[in-house]
Formats: structure tokens, sequence, C-alpha cells
């Protein structure tokens, strides 16, 4: 599907889409600035689900009547629709319930090569005692744990790439962990925490160097920038729909062709075989080697809902808004006095419409409800990134992310909040 490219949007028309938005929160218009972690979503998205659940529900891939076979077409006309959001064909996307489920996918899927499944074609994954897992240090607890867990089961190694103060990644210090023992390199294009957009290239770069598998987690930056996952040189990358206006329930892991070809299952059962005796079994060709069991149809119609409606929008249109709006949110911050923003890298450092901070002398929980009372909705805690915030020496942090919808009268009144947290609750001068 060809983007369209025009550098307008119009934030007030594309929030009439989006039925939630007129809600009022404790008594006031709601500001919503936690689309990081989930999106509004429009009316679309919410007719596609319903229609299809009311017009054509029936179990995909294994109905001859007519009913199946139309919610079948539906289903890969999903897949497609998805896929070509991100720049890919139908057989790399595999159907999830989220990132972390296709990250997860991924690391058993290695651990399975490990215990010798998968045959000749699956031996290239196979990992050894000693062999090394490297991850970054801004990483969400979904591309940490999953690797964690493989390392404890098989051996391995994991290691990190630290940030520099300013969150940036330490590329020279990716550099010397990045090494001949490296067997997989996994890595956020976008921190869920910092904002800042990561060099992928360079790490790609230093990943192929060696000849490690690249896996990368989309999910803050998939309904933001344009984005072509095979263009960008990974093996394999995960988002989730509900981060990109789309339901719950609902994700995709993109892999290269012949990396989805070569891994082994991890979920089995029902759907993704081609053959069955008592005592083995033949498994499809991806991506149905990967999808066992029931799956989730009405959200991946939702989905390939929500993203023909970014797309009819046009993903250049909505970078350049988002990035107006997280210019004028972070000078903001900056210019209120006990407020540090987290990772706060030099202006010209390539970011989402994302901001963390924390508020001197005030704990970001009570942060979070002064906002809320006044109508602004913002997540507050570790946002599933314990190990970096304790890499700032802090527990929690106050986080407000834009999307789309937003307007500037939306990051106006929330650092118009924001200014008075210190004086209500009596700190600072």
């Amino acid at each position: 599907m060809t983007r369209l490219t025009s550098p307008i949007l119009d934030a007030a028309a594309v929030r009439a889409d989006f039925p939630n938005l007129a809600e009022r929160v404790n008594g006031e218009p709601l500001v919503y600035l936690d689309s990081a972690a989930t999106s509004q979503k429009p009316r679309v998205v919410l007719d596609a689900e319903r229609d299809f659940l009311t017009h054509t529900n029936a179990a995909v891939h294994r109905g001859a009547h007519t009913l199946a076979a139309e919610a079948t077409e539906l289903f890969e006309d999903a897949r497609t629709a998805v896929a070509d959001f991100v720049g890919a064909s139908a057989e790399q996307l595999v159907w999830t319930s989220g990132a972390t489920a296709g990250i997860n996918l991924a690391a058993y899927a290695i651990g399975n090569a490990t215990l010798g499944r998968g045959g000749e074609a699956a031996r290239r994954f196979a990992l050894a005692p000693g062999d090394e897992l490297v991850i970054t240090e801004s990483e969400h607890h979904a591309n940490l744990i999953p690797w964690q867990e493989l390392a404890a089961r098989t051996g391995a190694v994991l290691r990190h790439i630290p940030v520099h103060d300013d969150g940036t990644l330490d590329l020279d210090a990716a550099a010397s962990v990045i090494g001949e023992r490296t067997r997989v390199v996994a890595f956020t294009h976008v921190s869920n925490v910092l904002g800042i957009v990561n060099p992928v290239a360079d790490l790609v770069h230093l990943a192929q160097g060696v000849g490690a598998l690249t896996m990368l987690d989309a999910c803050q930056s998939a309904p933001h920038v344009p984005l072509d996952l095979p263009g960008l040189g990974v093996d394999l990358a995960v988002f989730s729909g509900h981060k990109m206006l789309g339901p719950y329930g609902i994700g995709a892991l993109y892999g290269r062709s012949d990396v989805l070809e070569a891994l082994p299952p991890f979920l089995t059962g029902g759907s993704m075989i081609t053959t069955v005796t008592l005592d083995e079994a033949e498994y499809l060709p991806p991506p149905q080697r990967f999808e066992a069991g029931t799956q989730p149809v009405s959200q991946a119609v939702a989905l390939a809902a929500a993203l023909r409606y970014l797309d009819g929008v046009g993903m250049d249109a909505v970078h350049a808004h988002e990035q107006l709006l997280e210019r004028r949110m972070r000078a903001g911050l900056r210019a209120i006095d006990g407020i540090r923003l987290i990772g706060d890298a030099p202006d010209g450092i390539e970011r989402v419409a994302l901001c963390a901070f924390d508020v001197d002398g005030v704990h970001a929980h009570d942060v979070g409800q002064f906002l809320d009372a006044r109508g602004v909705a913002v997540r507050v805690g570790h946002h599933c990134a314990q190990p970096l915030h304790r890499r700032f020496g802090i527990t929690a942090s106050v986080r407000a992310s834009a999307a789309l919808y937003n307007t500037e009268a939306d990051i106006d009144t929330f650092l118009d909040a924001v200014s008075g947290v210190r004086t209500f609750f009596g700190v600072g001068a």
C-alpha cells in the first residue's frame, strides 16, 4: 500500500474519530497522554471487529462452508494488510497475542533448536554454554526476561549494552560487547521510557558482522514512524496491536523468510501441521507453523482496519505532527523548575512524542493522581523497565506519551498541570 506523504494532519478532525476522547474524567475534558501503554481506537476499528463478529464469525482454515471461507479470506486479507504496513510480505508475518508473545516465541524456538528440534536447518540457531545473548540497558521487561530464561536453559550468557547519561546507547560499548560469541542481539527500536529512536543500522551492522540474529522490539515505533522492517535489515521484529489503534490480544512477529523457514515451532497443536501419527508430526511452512490453535481472528481484522486508518491519515503526516507535539512537550517540561527529564538527550536526537520525568520532592504516583484530578491521563511507575530506572537512580517516573489524536492544546493543558504539582504538595521555593 502506498503511503500518503502530506505533512499536514488535522488533529481536531482525527480526534473526532475516537469516541473515547470525548469523555470527561473527574469533571474535566479528557487529555489522554498514555498512548505508549495503550492507544485509543477509532470508530472504524470498533466497527470492523463488531461487523466481523456480527456477520462473518466462523472458524478459519477449518470449514468448507461459505461463512468459514469468508472468515478465512478476511483473516488472510488482514495478514496481508498488516504485513504491508511494515513493508513485509504476508508469509513473513506470524500472528501472536502481542509483542511479548512474539519475543517468547522466538526465544523458545531458539531453545528448541538447541535441543536438536528442527533438524539441520535449525542447527544454526542452537546455543552452546558460553554463547552470548545481547540486549540493551533500556529494554522493556518483555525483551529482557525471555532472554534471561533462554540463557538459564542453555548455559548462554546474557550481556547488555549500556546507555549514556543522556539516554542514548553507548555504541562504543556495543562494539566491544557484541563479539564472536554473540548469537542474538535483541533491542528496542524506541525506548518506552526515553522515547529515543535507537540506531538500528549501527546495531544490525555489528550483529551481522559476527553472524548474530537480530530481534527488534518495534512496539513504540510502529504507530509513530513509517516502518520498513525488511529495509531495516533485522531478522525478527515484533509489535502489538493495542499500541497502534488496534484491539487487545493481537500482535505480530515479523521474520525474514529464511529465518522463519529454519526455526522450529514453539507452540504446537492443531492448525500448524501437515501429517500427524501417534508417534510424530510434520509441520506446515511459516507463518502457519507458528500459529497453533485458535487464532485471534476478529482482532486481526480490526488491527488491519487500524493500520488502514493510519495509512489513510499518512504516516509521514502522523510523524510530523507528533514531532511538533514532542518538541512542545519537552521544551515545556525543561522550563518547569524541579523537573528532571529521564534521558534528556540533546535536541536533534530522533524521538517519538514521549517524555518520562521525575518531579523533585514528589513521588511519581502522587504526580499521577494530581494530573488525573485535572483530567490528564499519564503513566506512572517503572513502565516495565526497572533496570533502566535503576540506572538513573529512581524507582518510578511519570510518563506522558502522545499520539496522532493529541493536539497542542492537550500538551499545554498537561504542562500547566505539571507546573502546579510542587506548589500543591508544598515542596520547592
